[in-house]
Formats: C-alpha cells, structure tokens, sequence
C-alpha cells in the first residue's frame, strides 16, 4: 500500500496498482501527446511498476524515453482529475474508431455481450480502461522509465511487434531513489548473468524457455532435491513418478483442457490421438490414489514427486529461470480426510518453515480466494475457502494476513507464500491449496470407520514452487555467493608449482573421502591469478598448497568472504567446513 496526499491536506492509502495503473495512463497520455501518431495497446500495473505497449514507427530511444518522462512531469503537475464514464458497445466502437486506436477497438469486441465498458479521461486524453484509479495526477510525485523493448501485441509470435515502455512510480522522491539503488544492485545479481559466469546453466534459441544445465548448476539441483526428498521421507511423503505425455480424456476429466488448454503443449499420435505434455502432476498423482482400493487408515496419503513439467508460456513471458518452459516442480497431492485439514496444512507450514530458514528466507501467508473462471459447486468453494481461514487465523492470528480476491486456482482456493529477498523484493514462492473439485471429477473414494465410500480431500502443494524457480531466485539472493552446503565446489585446491602437485592429489583424495566438493586447479599460472579465479567463482574455500604446507602436512586456507585465514592441518580444515555444512542444515 502507498500512502498519499489529497486535496485538503487529508492522507489516504491506495494499493500499489491502482497507483502504478495511474501512472501508466500518465505515460500513454504524455506518448500521444508527443507522438500523435502512436496507436495505445495495453497498460496495466505489474509486480513493480507498469508498463504501456505503443505501435509505433520505430522503436523508442532513450532521448524518447527522456522526452517522455519529462512530459509526464508536466501533466503531474497539471494534477489532471481523472472522470470514469461508461459507453454502450456500439458508442464505445465509435469512440475509438473515431480516435484511430484499433487495438482498442480489438479489446472492446472482445469483451463478452453485457459487459460494462468504461473509459477513464484525464484532460485531453481518454483510454479504455476497467479502473480504478487515482482522483488527479498529482497524487504522483516521483517518476522513472526504465527500459523500452519489443513485445508481441497479446504476447503473441503471430501478432505484430509493440513497443513496450516500463516503469516506475511513488509517492515520495526518497522511495525512487532507494528502489533504483535497488536495481543497480539486482543488475549485477541477475541469475541469468552469473548463471553464465558461474557455470551454472544457460539458455539458447534452439530451446527456448529451456535450460541447459551445465555440470556445476546441476550438482546443486541434485543437492536441493536431496533435501528436499529427506525431508519428505521423514514425515510420510511416497514419491512416485507418472508419465509425461497424457490423453485428452485425463486433461478434459481434470478440467485442465477448458481452464488451461492454451498453455499445454499438444500433439496427436500415430493412432490419431490427441496427447498433451503434462503442465501440471495433479491428474497423475489422482492415477495412483486410485489405482487401488483406500481405507481411512492409510489417510492422510501424501504422495510427491518431481517429474519434468512443461507449459508452453508464450515467448514474450519467458524471463530466464524464472519463467520457462519446462521445470521440475517440487510438487505434493496430499489425499485427506475434512478433519484433517487443518492440522495437514499447518503440518505443511511448519516443512516451509523448515526449508526456508536453511537459507534465511522470511516469508507470509496469503489467501487467494475463488476466481472468475472457477470450476465446481460454489458451496464446496465456499466451505474450503472458510477451512484455509481458519487455519490462517490460527497461524497468523484473525485477519492478519492478506487476501488476494479471485487469484485462487480454478478447482480450489489456496494459500501462497509470499517471500523477500536480501534486496526486499517479494517473491511468490509456494502454494496449497485445498481441493474438492478433482477427487468428484474423478469419483475418488476411501472407505471410512463405517464401511461407507467418502470422497477424500485433495491438498496440493508445491514449496520452493519449482527447483529452477528457485534455484535463479537463491542465485541472485546470494549473489552466487552459495553457502558452503549448497556451493557445487566447495574448496579449490591452490599449488603454487608442480612440486606441490604430488601433494595437492593427496590433499584433494582426503577432501573428496569426506565426501567435500573439491576442483583442483594445477595449472602452471602464477598463485595471484588462481585465487582471483576462484574468487570470481565465488568458490568458499580456497587451499594455497606451498613447501611450508607440504612439510607442515598442512593447508594455507583462504576463505570467500575474510581472506586469508591461516594455516591449518589438513584435519583441522576438514572439521571446520563439515561444521559449518551442519550449521546450515
């Protein structure tokens, strides 16, 4: 929420899109006012600013992007009321046809028979627009644009190419300055860059959405799902594996095939069929509950697995490990009985707590409740939105979290963890959300005390939310700077000639005996150079091997982060870093 100023000197707070919304009608009217010419698309709020898509002639510069971050300060200070007015479909066609907006035109014939269409006018600029928004534009007091790119119109291939404008908005000065500050810093964290420079992984266009990953990345994917399936196993979770390619019949039974169809990757098979790339593991893990006949006694049944996933996310949408199209999700479907709702989730909360604070990550609890396109009876939707308040009252006291109206599933509401970074950005992690759509679609039963068939409740959760997800989010956290638990090298092994080879082999077999993560790097470079290669690769142990070492059977350890540390018997060191692995975990 930002707080801000109106009329009369009174204070009010307003959410964050509502606020960069504005703003990004600010940008569309100071871009018509400067290029008459510039057909609107779309400008909605998004997770930190806004943006606005332009067709235009050519691409925008940055003397353009200058010239229209200073016409938005002047329309700012004109502090412009904005009016809301509704138009019939026919008179709101006309509107925009008259204007030479075509895209608008595309949106509003697009919009169902009987909906409301509104427009919002601020001075000599109107725009088709929902709301709301701020009363004038002189609720904005600070300003950026950041980038401009390409961006299909709908976020379509096919389509024509748009020119996207970004940026950002807020009501006091200090609050830029920090949030860019805030940037600058992220750009040298950006997962995609030292995913390169680190020898992590990679993308390339012959996969688009698709990563490569290289030896070292894949080493702490593996170390991640180690812990990951341990921590499972200690509380009951059976992990299984299905298939990756499924009939229609099991996408159209889940409901996926009219909810979700345009993001599944489809193809027929040689017997004419029409198969789909799973998107999502539910329907499988539902194909093993009911592989057999369940008692109540085998509830709670917590089934998860890490199978590949795919969604085909349009190519505009991919943002390096953060939105691809293929991931390993680390997903869960949790079959319950009703009374065991509660004490499953917070079960579920407590592993969260668990993992997150491994790598020193807080994090909140949020409801998303009953979107627009649910599927199923609305007092079932009801009654399981009315359980995960409950136990939301019960874990962060009544009413202290927040609510995110109409962002649940299409099948069930849910619970999203929401988790800040070192730089305070906020990211959405983990899910559960409770379920009482699929086990009827697909007539699950359990036999209860009675001898009775019940249908069972299914919760669905994911926690890291994907391994690659997270993986390019601790990335940027730690800058690369893994801990030492998670460092896919751990100690690189320093001589400072090849007469201490010999003995750097023995040092690197101790080492990898215990079962450490060691490089050797033997080759005939000066010692100077070595250690700023590993430091570069922001490895956290480095072991300088010179006579004094091999005589003393001893280490010269220096550390990522304090320097040199001194010399140590090779035991000695062995104790140290295995201490500091269980400190982590």
């Amino acid at each position: 929420m930002f707080k801000i100023k109106l009329h009369g000197g009174q204070t009010r707070e307003v959410e964050k899109g509502l606020y960069w919304h504005t703003t990004s009608h600010i940008m569309a009217q100071a871009v018509k006012r400067l290029f008459p010419n510039a057909k609107l698309a779309i400008g909605p709020s998004i997770e930190n600013g806004f943006y606005y898509d332009f067709d235009v002639e050519k691409p925008f510069s940055e003397e353009d992007l200058r010239a229209i971050e200073e016409e938005m300060k002047k329309i700012i200070k004109e502090d412009l009321e904005l009016e809301r007015f509704e138009l019939p479909r026919e008179d709101a066609l006309k509107l925009m046809k008259e204007k030479g907006e075509p895209y608008k035109v595309e949106l509003i014939n697009d919009l169902p028979e009987g909906e409301v269409i509104s427009f919002y006018k601020q001075g000599d600029f109107t725009d088709l627009c929902r709301g709301p928004h701020l009363p004038t534009t002189g609720a904005v007091k600070a300003v950026k644009l950041l980038t401009s790119s390409g961006a299909y119109w709908r976020g379509d291939e096919h389509n024509k190419m748009l020119q996207r404008i970004y940026g950002i908005s807020f009501p006091k000065a200090s609050q830029l300055d920090e949030y860019l500050n805030m940037l600058e810093e992220a750009k040298k964290r950006d997962h995609r860059k030292l995913g390169k420079e680190l020898d992590l992984f990679f993308f390339d266009e012959t996969a688009p959405g698709m990563a490569y990953w290289m030896p070292k990345g894949f080493k702490m994917m593996n170390i991640l799902i180690d812990l990951w399936r341990k921590e499972h196993e200690k509380r009951g979770y059976l992990e299984f594996s299905g298939p990756q390619l499924n009939s229609s019949e099991l996408w159209k039974t889940s409901g996926h095939w009219d909810h979700y169809k345009e993001d599944m990757f489809i193809l027929t098979d040689s017997d004419g069929k029409e198969q789909a790339l799973k998107p999502m593991n539910c329907p499988n893990a539902i194909k093993i509950f009911a592989s057999k006949l369940r008692s109540y006694k085998d509830l709670p049944l917590r089934y998860n697995d890490i199978d590949v996933i795919h969604r085909n996310e349009k190519s505009g949408q991919l943002n390096g490990l953060f939105r691809v199209r293929m991931f390993r999700q680390d997903d869960a479907h949790n079959f319950i009985t009703e009374d065991q709702i509660g004490s499953e989730i917070k079960d579920i909360v407590e592993i969260a707590k668990y993992l997150y604070g491994i790598f020193g990550l807080d994090f909140e609890l949020t409801l998303s409740t009953r979107p627009d396109d649910y599927m199923g009876d609305i007092e079932l939707w009801n009654k399981a939105e009315d359980n995960l308040r409950e136990v939301l009252d019960e874990l962060c006291g009544e009413g202290q979290y927040r609510i995110n109206e109409g962002d649940g599933a299409f099948y069930g509401p849910k619970i999203d963890i929401k988790m800040k970074d070192c730089l305070g950005r906020e990211w959405q992690m983990g899910t559960v959300q409770v379920d009482f759509q699929l086990p009827l679609r697909f007539n699950l039963s359990y036999v209860d005390s009675n001898g009775e068939k019940k249908t069972p409740i299914l919760i669905h959760r994911a926690l890291f939310g994907s391994f690659e997800r997270f993986i390019g989010i601790i990335t940027e956290h730690f800058a690369g700077a893994f801990p030492v638990w998670l460092a896919p090298v751990q100690v690189k092994v320093l001589p400072i000639s090849d007469s201490q080879k010999e003995y750097a082999n023995k040092v690197v077999a101790e080492l990898e005996n215990k079962g450490l993560r060691v490089e050797l790097d033997d080759r005939q470079e000066k010692i100077g150079y070595k250690i700023r290669e590993a430091q570069l690769q922001k490895v956290p142990y480095m072991l300088i091997l010179g006579e004094k070492e091999v005589e003393a059977n001893a280490v010269g350890v220096r550390a990522r982060r304090e320097g040199d540390i001194g010399a140590m018997k090779i035991e000695e060191f062995i104790s140290k870093i295995e201490n500091e692995v269980k400190s982590f975990k």
